[in-house]
């Protein structure tokens, strides 16, 4: 039976790690109100001045347009039009009450220049720049503080032009941390569907604190050796549902965080209740679902210092092959903003059910590792059957649970069978039992 696999409460690393093909399926879908909305009020951005032919910089049109249209938030909102053409621009802020629409053949173009791309501040649940301290440069396509907002069209692309940003990063050239392609925070109502997004310089996607987010029907591309292009990264954010989706990156198809460290704790805002459905992807470097690292808001990372938790999550009907480790709890990715954190910070990992898991070509089934003083409790497995290439299947570590039906057989902590005892121990599996199958809720995937 095909079944949704939604994040509630959720937290961990996980992962699916390797040169991955993977794929996940279930049967309902988010619901797409929003995304369907008429716009009372329409302009093209060429009505500002924009000229589509790939090298004209139109920051400014793009800004001017928005700037008209925020006229009209109040009386039920506007559109902004990007027909056919290549529109060079550098960063640029939506309103709220807005639908950004890209033509079949329009690509938004992000401009090669940093100083297009302006500094901003960290966000206050990291610190500092994920990868530099201090600031970061702003998203490409970036809002904050917005309701009812709108990124669709007829399968047009924004490009963020990222290889010239994947070098400077290799080089160690930069001053402040990439951008994102997309960054939206402390939103409501967000609806990011129909398009495909390319090349971006750091993430692909970052809703932060935000709420009620719809990303849907998206494609979303950069090549496999490009650093930390992750596709879609929820963070410290809630309601969530993403569905429809191609995802081929460098890093992490989609990531789950909630702030770093000490930062995160103190910011305090968890990622939950977050749906993901029908997710095709391939990367080579990173994870298939991540949660983590940086989840120290409630969607923790497993290593000293992080803090945080890491509960009640349900995987099912996963398709893997050709991945190098098919299962994993990483607690040794640990790197710290600064060295104010809490060493003494652990994490609770708790109810973790993983089933119906099904892979080939798969090197090995599962490292569980958790820490040293700190077990992660009722992790389950059932239904699982991987096709290992390795001698040694399982490596495990601090970890407790229960199994059935596991082809290969899973390691000593977990062996003790799921039923007829345990079954209540195992997040969703006893609501899964009275309900045969009828209710599709908790759920969820990660990696690192």
């Amino acid at each position: 039976m095909k079944r949704s696999f939604s994040l509630v409460d959720v937290l961990l690393v996980l992962a699916f790690c390797g040169h991955i093909a993977w794929t996940v399926k279930a049967s309902s879908q988010c619901k797409q109100a929003l995304s369907r909305e008429i716009r009372p009020h329409s302009v093209a951005i060429t009505e500002f001045g924009a000229v589509g032919d790939g090298v004209t910089l139109n920051t400014k049109a793009f800004q001017n347009a928005i700037f008209y249209l925020n006229s009209f938030s109040d009386k039920g909102g506007a559109k902004l039009f990007v027909p056919a053409g290549r529109w060079l621009t550098g960063s640029f802020d939506l309103i709220s009450h807005l639908t950004l629409w890209l033509d079949k053949d329009a690509v938004i173009l992000g401009s090669n220049n940093p100083d297009d791309w302006p500094v901003v501040d960290p966000l206050p649940s990291y610190g500092r720049g994920v990868e530099l301290p201090g600031g970061r440069h702003r998203s490409l396509i970036y809002g904050r503080n917005l309701t009812d907002v709108i990124i669709t069209g007829d399968n047009g692309t924004i490009d963020g032009q990222g290889s010239v940003w994947w070098n400077w990063f290799q080089r160690k050239t930069l001053d402040y941390t990439r951008p994102h392609l997309v960054e939206l925070m402390n939103s409501t109502g967000v609806v990011i569907s129909n398009l495909t997004f390319l090349n971006s310089p750091f993430w692909t996607i970052h809703p932060v604190y935000c709420s009620h987010v719809i990303v849907q029907n998206v494609t979303i591309l950069a090549p496999l050796d490009s650093p930390n292009t992750d596709g879609i990264n929820p963070d410290s954010s809630n309601d969530v549902c993403i569905e429809d989706c191609y995802i081929s990156t460098g890093d992490d198809l989609i990531a789950i965080k909630s702030g770093w460290d000490e930062y995160g704790i103190s910011f305090a805002r968890p990622s939950t209740n977050i749906i993901i459905r029908r997710l095709i992807g391939h990367n080579r470097n990173g994870s298939g679902i991540a949660i983590g690292s940086e989840m120290s808001g409630g969607v923790s990372e497993t290593a000293r210092g992080r803090g945080g938790y890491v509960r009640n999550i349900y995987i099912l009907n996963v398709t893997l092959v050709g991945v190098d480790t098919a299962i994993r709890f990483d607690s040794t990715f640990s790197p710290h903003p600064d060295d104010f954190y809490d060493p003494n910070a652990l994490p609770v990992i708790e109810r973790i059910t993983i089933k119906d898991v099904i892979g080939n070509n798969i090197k090995v089934a599962g490292l569980l590792k958790g820490i040293e003083g700190d077990t992660f409790h009722h992790v389950c497995l059932l239904n699982i059957a991987l096709t290992i290439t390795s001698g040694s299947p399982w490596n495990c570590s601090h970890i407790q649970g229960y199994s059935a039906m596991v082809s290969p057989e899973t390691c000593e902590p977990l062996k003790e069978s799921i039923y007829p005892n345990h079954s209540s121990d195992c997040y969703h599996l006893s609501n899964h039992l009275r309900s045969s199958g009828n209710q599709n809720k908790g759920s969820w995937l990660h990696s690192w």
